[in-house]
């Protein structure tokens, strides 16, 4: 064989073996006789109760609960009840509410569902309970569920447009700060204005919204020092947006903002102040400039004041912090002023104050 025709030969060989590799899968499959270990998980649900929906109120409030008290030796012993499966595609709803208010004053934290129980264990929790005799336990008596009632709202509980002075007193600063807060209502529409200032510099807290069928309904909160931050509550999409480009939240029903949310609550006592007896809570989601949060807040009793501006009766809320270094918030809504706020203080973790109290007021014309 010549040269020239061993190179021909070879280099067809190799045309060959290139056409054979570019035909092969991207993503090899291995083959039946190869034997691979996998691990499974299967996920089994149990069926819940469905939650009852709440009204269309903003708020709902819970009183203190009655306890019932037994003996460890007189309680029933919970009977296991084998977890059903759900239909394909079905998951069980939801027991959570978005506003649902605590049953307790001590509570700091909206109550959440109860895990349910792993469905590995409950042969053996079974056995346990039913004891050496394999007689069938009795069924749990269920607990009695707090009372709750609809925290009602009255236009008519308003307050009429005013402005309120104060002094403000914190162990941050060695001389006096001034604040005022103006409330302005027109037929269905509102604006609140919260300012801060001393020499010749402000911050100002600004609330802009319409009165609906279960109060406040907040459009646009702003906070403005140097700059200006703002969060726009877009109900028809039901979420807020905000101006410092952080993500956008989902809106829930009776949302307000840190301003309006005094307001607010100050609007549905004066509607029924019977509904909020000491140890009555409220949870709200709150929305700021920059985010938002639910906050938690606990009434408590009315407390005689000594105010800048001479004596006044105060329902005192507080607002527990919610984290580590949070802020306790104490505020006292004055019946006599339509239950706005005449004091609100702050503290911080360290023990820092800021001590918002009435100095005076004035009427002022709606816009």
């Amino acid at each position: 064989m010549t040269l020239k025709a061993w190179l021909t030969l070879t280099l067809a060989v190799l045309l060959v073996h290139l056409a054979l590799l570019q035909r092969l899968p991207v993503n090899l499959r291995t083959s039946p006789d190869q034997v691979t270990s996998t691990f499974e998980t299967r996920t089994v649900f149990l069926p819940a109760e469905p939650a009852t929906a709440p009204p269309q109120a903003a708020l709902t409030i819970t009183g203190k609960p009655k306890s019932k008290s037994k003996s460890a030796d007189t309680l029933p012993k919970a009977t296991p009840v084998a977890p059903q499966p759900m239909p394909d595609g079905q998951v069980p709803a939801d027991s959570g509410a978005s506003l649902a208010s605590l049953p307790s004053a001590a509570a700091t934290e909206a109550r959440r569902p109860e895990p349910a129980a792993d469905p590995a264990s409950a042969p053996a929790a079974a056995a346990g309970q039913a004891g050496d005799t394999g007689d069938a336990a009795p069924a749990a008596e269920p607990a009695t569920p707090p009372k709750t009632n609809e925290a009602v709202f009255n236009p008519t509980s308003l307050p009429a447009s005013i402005k309120l002075k104060y002094r403000v007193e914190s162990n941050k600063f060695p001389y006096m700060l001034q604040s005022e807060l103006l409330w302005q209502q027109h037929e269905l529409s509102y604006e609140a204005r919260l300012t801060f200032s001393a020499f010749g510099l402000s911050r100002v807290q600004t609330s802009r919204g319409q009165i609906v069928q279960n109060g406040l309904a907040p459009e646009r909160f702003s906070d403005k020092s140097r700059s200006e931050v703002a969060a726009h509550f877009n109900r028809e999409r039901g979420v807020v947006t905000f101006s410092a480009n952080t993500p956008e939240l989902a809106l829930q029903p009776g949302a307000q903002d840190r301003l309006s949310v005094l307001l607010q609550l100050g609007a549905l006592v004066a509607s029924a102040p019977q509904s909020f007896p000491a140890g009555t809570s409220l949870s709200v989601q709150t929305i700021g400039p920059r985010n938002g949060e639910t906050w938690l807040f606990t009434f408590g009793e009315t407390e005689a004041l000594d105010l800048p501006g001479g004596p006044q009766l105060g329902l005192k809320l507080v607002r527990q912090p919610r984290e580590l270094y949070g802020q306790m918030v104490e505020v006292w809504l004055a019946p006599a002023l339509g239950y706005l706020p005449v004091r609100t203080r702050i503290t911080e973790s360290n023990g820092d104050y800021a001590d918002q109290k009435w100095e005076s007021s004035e009427a002022v014309a709606s816009p």
